[in-house]
């Protein structure tokens, strides 16, 4: 461990809009040891995806959220998800609409008890929907990160539209946050309108402190991308939002929310680990990069320095991609589990084989 003053060691000028000076502190930082696979989690999501013990339930997602449960089960939140059937081969059907068993929904949930996995879904068995259902066929649900609000279950959620008739004719619209009882976790209790007005999406990442419950966002501007920070007093999303000012001070205004850095993904996490504070995020100042990247602060809101890549993904290269690196502080491990998600640009893929579509999983040691 290091005890390092930041204002005089962070080198940030090219990361950050917000002056280290404005929020430079002292804490012993966390130092990268080293990467490995996390085993527990490889095995268990590799199971239960090619069991076919029950033919209507997770074969394959992205987005990787988690969050522990007032009884202790963790829940598991996905973004794009498959449901049915993985044949002998290691393939999956083809979707319904082309003539096949297999089920395409934006959202769901995975349920892990004592080391068993359970999927949940909207709808019925033979109708599955979305647990975070769309408004019409132009829109729909992707999740971000959740936390637990007095036993209630409050989820993130990024709604996106299409506009036009094109593969990549779709945008980012507005955020959301849906509530569910941990008892009955197919349908929201209610869905609230969360801070949209400056193009920011909420939540990459949420980490809850003493006192505050920290929300990252990102500006998606493309082949650059920002972290954004805002605050809520207590567990509940639905206080009064702060927003982190370029000063290092905070505003209600969300036009004040500044860029505090750029290189983060749409998707990242922002954990305590001993004295400090270690941001996870794929490196996205390189275009389609293999990297997991770590930095090391001493608050949950930087300023954030030491960039370090503490892992390389081997799946990346040719049609496959890597992408959307972050913790899971609550969940048990040998180090800091991190899970990222791996994608083809080429989608046939998806179905010749099924490991492609699934989420990997890693133990970071930090001294």
């Amino acid at each position: 461990m290091r005890r390092l003053l930041l204002s005089l060691v962070l080198v940030l000028s090219t990361l950050t809009s917000i002056p280290a000076a404005a929020l430079a502190t002292t804490c012993d930082l966390p130092t990268f040891q080293g990467a490995g696979t996390d085993a527990r989690l490889t095995s268990l999501f590799t199971a239960y995806g090619n069991d076919n013990g029950r033919l209507d339930d997770w074969t394959g997602a992205d987005g990787t959220y988690s969050v522990r449960l007032p009884d202790g089960r963790e829940l598991w939140v996905f973004s794009d998800t498959f449901l049915g059937q993985v044949n002998p081969d290691g393939s999956r059907p083809p979707v319904k609409e082309e003539g096949g068993t297999t089920v395409f929904l934006n959202n769901t949930f995975a349920v892990e008890k004592r080391g068993k996995l359970s999927t949940i879904y909207g709808g019925t068995p033979e109708d599955p929907k979305a647990v975070m259902p769309p408004r019409d066929k132009d829109h729909w649900y992707w999740a971000g990160d959740a936390t637990l609000a007095g036993g209630v279950v409050e989820v993130t959620y990024q709604e996106y539209e299409r506009f036009g008739t094109g593969p990549w004719d779709w945008r980012w619209h507005r955020n959301v946050v849906a509530r569910f009882s941990p008892g009955r976790l197919d349908r929201p209790i209610s869905v609230h309108d969360l801070p949209s007005d400056h193009k920011v999406a909420w939540a990459s990442g949420i980490h809850r402190d003493a006192r505050f419950t920290y929300v990252y966002g990102v500006e998606d501007l493309g082949s650059t991308k920002y972290m954004h920070l805002a605050r809520v007093r207590g567990s509940s999303l639905l206080g009064t939002w702060e927003y982190l000012k370029a000063d290092g001070t905070w505003s209600r205004n969300q036009a004040d929310s500044a860029r505090v850095m750029d290189g983060v993904a749409n998707e990242y996490s922002v954990s305590r680990v001993g004295g400090g504070y270690v941001l996870i995020t794929h490196d996205t100042t390189e275009v389609l990069s293999s990297k997991i990247v770590a930095y090391t602060g001493c608050t949950p809101y930087g300023p954030f320095g030491n960039k370090t890549t503490v892992y390389t993904t081997p799946e990346t290269g040719g049609n496959i991609f890597t992408y959307n690196a972050h913790a899971h502080p609550e969940v048990a491990g040998p180090g800091l589990v991190v899970s990222y998600n791996v994608n083809s640009f080429v989608n046939t893929d998806h179905y010749r084989d099924v490991t492609i579509y699934r989420p990997r999983f890693l133990d970071l040691a930090f001294g």
